[in-house]
């Protein structure tokens, strides 16, 4: 039996997507969610096969839900979103129903999940996808996070920089430190290059958070930050910051 989970804030929506399950009898509704806290709850339960996913909902999107789960599921998206990210999940999410979808679209969908030869793969798919739907560049303003069996939601102006730190990103801030599983290249492109620069490979730091550039050892530099902490800056880092700073 394929285990599947609904997460739409609309429970209109769930009803039209389990009626439309009826036909498919091998897939069994395990849970039903209205939003991604919930989701990321029911998902770590249930540890489905499949979940059917909406995009914007409250609290948190649907694309920073998946961000949060340790073990992803194959996903049929079921959202009015925009034509820029759709074309991203045709390369990666098994399929996507454009709200308000057909009997006749949404088995095609739920189909060419079933077809899928290797569902690990489908599952695995969902990773990439997730690198290459990242925010149109400079409109990230919010980072979430898991902090123990909790979410949190970090607004960018409380980052005061990004480490990275093995295959995460260390998330620095005045309450503390996180972890989230991106890159620094993630980062860099989403988060807006006004606030944020990136300093060294290893390092992105909030532009309001520097007080200043100071040299360190032979021909290179540190950035100091308003907490007192300074942090390695490479030629290319230092090039920015020069521009940046117009020093």
């Amino acid at each position: 039996m394929i285990r599947a989970i609904l997460i739409d804030d609309e429970p209109l929506a769930r009803e039209v997507v389990k009626e439309y399950l009826e036909e498919f009898p091998e897939i069994e509704v395990v849970g039903e969610c209205n939003d991604g806290f919930e989701g990321v709850k029911a998902v770590g339960q249930h540890q489905p096969d499949l979940i059917f996913l909406d995009i914007q909902m409250p609290k948190i999107t649907g694309f920073e839900m998946l961000e949060l789960l340790d073990n992803r599921p194959a996903v049929i998206f079921t959202s009015a979103f925009d034509e820029f990210a759709i074309k991203a999940f045709e390369a990666h999410a098994v399929d996507y129903l454009l709200k308000p979808f057909a009997k006749d679209r949404f088995k095609k969908a739920v189909e060419k999940f079933l077809e899928h030869k290797n569902l690990a793969e489908a599952k695995q798919q969902v990773q990439a996808m997730l690198e290459t739907t990242a925010a149109p560049q400079g409109s990230n303003e919010r980072i979430v996070v898991k902090s123990g069996s909790s979410i949190k939601i970090i607004p960018a102006s409380e980052v005061r920089y990004l480490e990275a730190y093995d295959d995460y990103v260390k998330i620095h801030t005045a309450e503390g430190t996180y972890l989230k599983n991106k890159t620094m290249t993630f980062f860099e492109s989403s988060l807006d290059e006004k606030q944020f620069v990136r300093v060294h490979r290893s390092f992105i730091v909030q532009v309001p958070q520097i007080t200043g550039l100071v040299p360190y050892e032979k021909d290179s530099y540190k950035v100091v930050l308003k907490s007192g902490e300074s942090l390695p800056v490479s030629k290319t880092g230092y090039g920015k910051l020069k521009q940046l700073l117009q020093i």
